[in-house]
């Protein structure tokens, strides 16, 4: 990504074999389908497969995906959306707990 800046990146093991890994870029154009000036991918990794991802990738516009679905997301900047992001992954720990 040409002159993007990078203003967040994290990886953090939360359980043997699970990952959270977020990446935040601010662009100097929107994204092909997008309102904001901003790229992400934040995802939740178990055992090598993404279980749960938020991203915007050019022309799909801002979206996550939970398993195999998908859906739209509403953007409304970058704290809400790592809050979100946070919330579905306390989710799916709680629905997919060790004992």
């Amino acid at each position: 990504m040409a002159n993007a800046t990078l203003i967040r990146r994290m990886r953090s093991v939360v359980r043997d074999g699970v990952f959270v890994e977020i990446l935040i870029w601010h662009v100097p154009v929107a994204v092909r389908g997008g309102l904001h000036e901003f790229k992400y991918s934040l995802a939740l990794v178990s055992e090598g497969v993404c279980v749960l991802r938020y991203d915007n990738e050019a022309g799909k516009g801002d979206h996550r995906h939970i398993g195999a679905i998908e859906a739209p997301y509403a953007f409304i900047g970058i704290d809400q959306l790592t809050a979100d992001f946070l919330a579905d992954v306390k989710g799916w720990l709680d629905d997919n707990s060790q004992g």
